[in-house]
């Protein structure tokens, strides 16, 4: 948690292990599993962080984040704090579940996956689309996987 954000780093970091333990979550491929630590080596760490701090963290892997989203570079997962408040008009569920989406998308680029499109008008939006950006027929969604353990996928995007 950046130094002066008003939010409980340990609220924070329950909801985030939340999201992570999700069965609709990564740990469905049966190849990844998550662990909550406080100290030795990490393979990445989520950060919560001002829009500046975002843009700079971002900007130095050449990233463009024009203080409104998240991204993820090296170690660091880096959620804004601004979407974890606010949300996004695009995705019309509640804010934990917004949490969900920004959660499983960055850490879906931190273990090798990159952007998807909307799979079919109608169809659950992919975790691994830009949902910031525009549904494009889809239904938001946060997870990356249904509850029957189906991936939920699209057509690959740059």
């Amino acid at each position: 948690m950046e130094n002066g954000i008003e939010l409980s780093a340990e609220k924070a970091a329950a909801e985030v292990q939340a999201v992570l333990a999700n069965p609709r979550g990564w740990t469905a491929d049966g190849r990844n599993s998550f662990r909550l630590v406080d100290s030795g080596p990490v393979d990445f760490v989520v950060r919560i962080a001002t829009p500046g701090t975002v843009d700079r963290i971002c900007g130095r892997a050449g990233l463009r984040t024009r203080g409104e989203v998240n991204c993820s570079v090296g170690e660091d997962v880096v959620v804004n704090l601004k979407r974890w408040v606010l949300g996004s008009d695009q995705f019309d569920g509640p804010i934990g579940e917004y949490r969900a989406l920004i959660v499983n998308h960055e850490v879906g680029h931190r273990i090798g996956h990159g952007h998807l499109g909307c799979g079919g008008p109608g169809r659950p939006a992919p975790a691994m689309m830009q949902q910031i950006d525009g549904l494009h027929g889809c239904e938001a969604n946060a997870w990356p996987y249904d509850e029957n353990g189906t991936y939920i996928s699209g057509p690959t995007v740059p």
